[in-house]
């Protein structure tokens, strides 16, 4: 697999407010901070999942994959709609939040421990508010996952203050 990194992530500019999530939250301890970027015309996030990941010895559990797919297809349909908007990751506007409405995922090979993995997404707008993202997700090079996430512009209801 060609060395990817993601220099700039849609998730460094989230809010603190809403910086939280356990898979892309960068203000979360406990999390994985999963950062999307751009990579040409799709969008790119590369992990490395810990040992305390594992299904069976030597590869990694499913439901890790899944949250990889998740947080890469809401930071996807984020960056598209933030440059949709005519901005780009660091010009200081704040970027738009999604949530997902939907999420498949189909496993195709056993994912192996101890090597990045690298999700490509192709995103794609069904509607103002609502986008998919069609992810596939590498080890090495090999296709270990395919998913579609359906997402939605986060409702301003989500933002309790009031916590």
């Amino acid at each position: 697999m060609e060395e990817l990194k993601v220099e700039k992530a849609i998730q460094d500019i989230y809010p603190d407010d809403i910086a939280w999530c356990y898979g892309c939250g960068r203000l979360n301890d406990d999390g994985h901070h999963l950062r999307t970027g751009w990579h040409g015309d799709k969008t790119i996030t590369i992990y490395t999942p810990e040992s305390k990941y594992m299904g069976i010895p030597g590869f990694i559990y499913g439901g890790l994959i899944a949250s990889l797919i998740d947080c890469h297809g809401t930071g996807s349909a984020a960056l598209a709609l933030h440059r949709k908007n005519g901005h780009e990751i660091g010009d200081g506007a704040e970027p738009p939040r999604f949530v997902t409405a939907n999420l498949n995922v189909d496993f195709l090979k056993p994912t192996p421990q101890h090597v990045p993995l690298k999700a490509i997404g192709t995103v794609e707008e069904i509607h103002p508010k609502k986008w998919k993202v069609e992810t596939e997700v590498y080890a090495q090079d090999t296709l270990c996952a395919r998913g579609t996430v359906v997402l939605v512009v986060m409702p301003s209801t989500f933002l309790n203050k009031n916590d």
